[in-house]
C-alpha cells in the first residue's frame, strides 16, 4: 500500500490529479468534510495545486487557510471541525460546543475552542486560551475535544448552579465516565472561576449519602410527625416487596431509599420492576429523596396530604 502522504505521479513526472483528489476526499471524510492548508500541504500538494482548486470552487474558504471541501453545505460537526482547524494545532472544542457534542447541554451561537497558544481572532470562534493537559483532552467524532469532566468544570464558569447540576444528570444519564474525575479537576484547579460552583454542585449531590436507609425512615417518621400526617407502617411487605413506608387505606408507598442504592444497573431494573408490579396492583409509589426532606419540606407535606386524601375519596 503507497504512503498517503505520497501522491501518484505519471510518467512525465507530473502529479495525478486523480491522485490528489483522492488524498483530500479521504482526509475531508474524516473530518466532515473540511480540511486545512497544513494538512493539503502535508500531504504533498503544492501551494499552486491548492490555489488551483479555490479558483475552481473544489476547496471553498470557511476560515482563513480551513476549507470545505466540494460545498458549503456543512452538519454541526463539520462547522466545529472546521473551527478547530482554524484555532491551528493543539486546539479543541470546549465548553457550550463541547458540552453539546458530548450531548450536555446546548451548543450557542458561536464555537468554543481552547488552545494554549494565542490565535488570531477568527468570526464566529469564541478562543479561550489555556494550556490544557493531556488527560483532559480527546477526540469525539473524530473532532479534538476536552473530555467530559474539562468540559463540566469549564461550563461551570458559564453556567449557573441549576443549569451545571442538569449538565452533570445528563453525563450521568448518557453513562459518560472519564478517569479523571470532577472532583479530581476540583483539586487541580481550585481557584479557577468555575470552581465554587463545582464544590456546590458536588456538595448538593453528596448530601445525605452518609445517612443510611434506616437513618432516612427516621427522618421521614419525624417529617409525618411534624407536618401532621398519620403515622405510616415502615418496612412492611407489599405484593411481596418490602417497602419503606405504606398506608394501607389509601394503597400509598413512600420509598426513601438514597442515591446510593439506585446507581447500579441491577438496581435501576429492580425498581422499575418493583415499581410496574406495585402499580399493576394499583398502589401509588412515591420516591422521596434526602434534599426533598431537606429542602422541600412544605411541599412535600402538601402533596402527601393530598396522595392520602384523594385515595380516601377515591376509596
Amino acid at each position: 500500500m503507497p504512503d498517503a502522504g505520497n501522491v501518484d505521479r505519471d510518467i512525465d513526472g507530473k502529479r495525478s490529479l486523480h491522485a490528489a483528489d483522492a488524498l483530500i476526499a479521504g482526509l475531508a471524510e474524516r473530518q466532515h468534510g473540511v480540511v486545512a492548508r497544513r494538512q493539503l500541504l502535508a500531504l504533498g500538494l503544492s501551494t499552486d495545486e491548492i490555489d488551483g482548486r479555490l479558483q475552481a470552487d473544489r476547496l471553498l474558504p470557511l476560515y482563513r487557510s480551513v476549507y470545505a471541501v466540494g460545498h458549503r453545505n456543512r452538519s454541526r460537526e463539520s462547522r466545529w471541525m472546521a473551527a478547530v482547524l482554524a484555532c491551528g494545532p493543539g486546539a479543541f472544542l470546549s465548553h457550550q460546543s463541547a458540552g453539546a457534542e458530548w450531548g450536555v447541554c446546548r451548543p450557542g451561537s458561536v464555537v468554543h475552542v481552547t488552545a494554549g497558544r494565542k490565535r488570531r481572532r477568527r468570526s464566529g470562534i469564541v478562543f479561550h486560551r489555556c494550556e490544557i493537559p493531556p488527560d483532559e483532552v480527546t477526540t469525539k467524532n473524530n473532532i479534538p475535544i476536552t473530555t467530559v469532566p474539562r468540559t463540566l468544570f469549564d461550563l461551570a464558569a458559564v453556567l449557573d448552579r441549576r443549569q451545571l447540576e442538569r449538565a452533570l444528570n445528563e453525563a450521568e444519564v448518557l453513562g459518560l465516565m472519564d478517569e479523571l474525575s470532577l472532583p479530581d479537576l476540583l483539586e487541580r484547579y481550585s481557584r479557577r472561576p468555575g470552581a465554587p460552583n463545582v464544590r456546590a454542585v458536588l456538595d448538593r449531590r453528596s448530601a445525605g449519602r452518609s445517612y443510611t436507609r434506616s437513618d432516612l425512615e427516621e427522618m421521614f417518621l419525624r417529617f409525618a410527625a411534624e407536618a401532621g400526617l398519620p403515622r405510616p407502617e415502615t418496612n412492611a411487605f407489599v405484593e411481596g416487596f418490602e417497602v419503606d413506608c405504606v398506608w394501607r387505606e389509601q394503597k400509598l408507598v413512600i420509598e426513601v431509599d438514597g442515591w446510593e442504592t439506585h446507581r447500579t444497573r441491577a438496581a435501576f431494573e429492580r425498581d422499575r420492576r418493583k415499581l410496574r408490579i406495585l402499580q399493576a396492583a394499583r398502589w401509588r409509589c412515591v420516591p422521596v429523596t434526602f434534599l426533598q426532606l431537606l429542602e422541600d419540606r412544605r411541599d412535600l407535606a402538601r402533596d402527601v396530604r393530598r396522595l392520602l386524601a384523594t385515595a380516601t375519596l377515591a376509596a
